[in-house]
């Protein structure tokens, strides 16, 4: 006997309706910053970052998410106006010029206000609008979704999966109370984010279990630690290994997946969307 499995009703980000359960979603990363993680960083150059989103949404990407303030480990923080000038330029640009929804990842109110006036059609909260719930009244003010997620960085371990449900039920709590409705969130689990390598390859393994808060599920891994202790490789060449937690992501029941090899993990993405969800050969004219 088959069980259906009930997915969250749809959310229209931008002028795109996101169905899911249908097929698995891409998000590209374009980093406007002097010091990412993944060596990508393109701190005030607009125009390569604008060719970096086209050359994107070319490849597959069905999102792009600007961030404008690295969250790698010890990393500095910096202003809401230095953000804001890094991002917004690049986004006024965007959303001109690419025909994909753009995201604007910032845990500020003000650098989410400023990206939203600026064009950005979404907020991704590296904090789950606990760090200030008024990110999430921000994306109620514009009447766009959010993305939420645990961040497990300086927090107790009890259990992985108990960890994320519950820090997540709080963030749904706090969107709630500022004009979010919980039907425009979508959840991260924040792989990476303060989880040692052995919970963060749990984490994968049992996200099917986050479906207990009934909303979308998004999750980063491209190029992250985890690949490069497993695999022991730079983050130049993580490319196999990030696409191995993409598959493991979407066997797993992610809606979303965030990367920044779009190409390659689009292509990953459908096949894995071949094996979840069924294929024909209609599907592949």
């Amino acid at each position: 006997m088959t069980i259906e499995t009930v997915h969250p009703a749809p959310i229209k980000i931008g002028g795109t309706e996101f169905r899911w359960g249908e097929r698995t979603y891409v998000m590209g990363v374009v980093n406007v910053t002097p010091d990412s993680f993944s060596g990508d960083g393109l701190a005030l150059d607009v125009e390569a970052a604008v060719r970096q989103a086209e050359g994107m949404s070319g490849d597959g990407a069905d999102l792009i998410d600007v961030g404008g303030e690295s969250t790698r480990p010890g990393f500095e923080e910096i202003g809401a106006e230095e953000e804001i000038k890094r991002t917004v330029p690049v986004i006024e640009r965007m959303v001109r010029e690419i025909d994909v929804p753009v995201s604007i990842d910032t845990s500020k109110p003000e650098v989410a206000r400023a990206a939203l006036e600026a064009g950005a059609q979404m907020v991704n909260d590296v904090h789950g609008f606990r760090r200030d719930p008024e990110v999430a009244a921000a994306a109620a003010g514009f009447g766009v979704p959010a993305i939420a997620m645990y961040n497990h960085r300086g927090r107790q371990f009890r259990d992985t999966i108990g960890n994320i449900v519950e820090s997540l039920v709080e963030s749904l709590r706090i969107a709630r109370d500022k004009g979010l409705a919980e039907e425009q969130v979508i959840v991260d689990p924040g792989f990476n984010f303060g989880w040692t390598e052995e919970q963060a390859l749990e984490m994968l393994r049992r996200l099917g279990e986050l479906r207990v808060l009934g909303r979308p599920i998004l999750i980063g891994t491209s190029r992250k630690s985890t690949i490069g202790k497993v695999l022991d490789l730079p983050v130049g060449e993580r490319l196999e290994g990030t696409a191995a937690t993409v598959a493991a992501s979407i066997m797993s029941g992610a809606d979303i997946v965030r990367v920044h090899d779009v190409r390659e993990m689009a292509r990953v993405a459908k096949m894995t969307d071949a094996v979840v969800h069924g294929w024909s050969k209609e599907d592949g004219q």
